[in-house]
């Protein structure tokens, strides 16, 4: 199991307990690469410099600056930085109650398990968490992940609780500012109908081997080829074949029978 990458304490009013934070994804199986000098073969580092002088800066000399006019910034110090969310950098502390499933998808951010870190504190964890279940409600609260504050939602499931990290209220664009222009019309029956067999035709049940990465695959496989020092062949280019989008009803019902023709065959 990975190591935790932050401990701190679980807050509800007076009730407290010692918590550990792990992240729910990973992608350490990705393929990753370094940048290389291609004459050396060493590898290369990426420095500070200063954008006139182009001198190499010191890790001691930078400073954090938020710019108010072009070429003039106002300076902040570290301790000035961690003063400001002082609270939230340990502790997560729940703030308020939502109804379970009351914020919509477009919020969420990245998920989390949140677990004690201690014998000491799974009872004080366990109490907050079945009573966040039966009450049906999830917990909003504040933390400093990832180097900046960040709004979080604590949900229960199973002996644990989901910590997800959440997109602020200015940092979701109004879905309306973009769909309000798009034109409420009836569909044909017949479309409406073919469109419907070839969606029950193409659903299936969940499961995690439906979200596979083939670059990744592809990948592997190159590098276990040139381990060998086996040329791997490129494959040319195919010509992006554009759909038609003709806008008449006798191009699309043509499609769509040769889609349905097609799913039949791989059923």
């Amino acid at each position: 199991m990975p190591h935790a990458f932050w401990k701190g304490y679980l807050k509800l009013s007076l009730v407290t307990c010692a918590v550990e934070i792990m992240p729910a994804t990973t992608e350490s199986e990705k393929v990753r690469f370094h940048t290389l000098n291609a004459k050396t073969g060493n590898r290369v580092i990426s420095r500070y410099v200063d954008s006139v002088t182009h001198k190499p800066v010191r890790e001691e000399d930078e400073i954090k600056g938020f710019e108010k006019a072009e070429g003039d910034y106002v300076l902040l110090e570290d301790d000035e930085l961690e003063a400001v969310a002082l609270e939230s950098t340990r502790t997560i502390d729940i703030e308020k109650f939502l109804e379970r499933d009351s914020i919509g998808w477009i919020w969420y951010d990245k998920p989390h398990y949140l677990l004690p870190s201690d014998k000491v504190g799974q009872e004080a964890f366990a109490v907050i968490r079945e009573a966040m279940d039966e009450s049906g409600v999830s917990g909003l609260a504040r933390l400093v992940m990832y180097r900046r504050e960040r709004a979080v939602l604590l949900e229960p499931r199973g002996q644990g609780i989901v910590l997800w990290t959440l997109h602020f209220g200015d940092e979701v664009r109004k879905a309306d500012d973009y769909f309000a222009g798009i034109k409420a019309e009836k569909p044909d029956k017949k479309l409406f109908s073919m469109v419907r067999t070839l969606i029950k035709r193409k659903t299936e049940d969940w499961k995690p081997d439906l979200l596979k990465d083939p670059v990744q695959k592809n990948l592997q496989s190159m590098i276990a080829a040139k381990k060998k020092k086996i040329k791997t062949p490129t494959k040319p280019k195919s010509a992006a074949t554009a759909p038609a989008t003709g806008g008449n009803v006798i191009n699309i019902m043509d499609t769509l029978r040769k889609s349905l023709a097609n799913e039949k065959k791989q059923h």
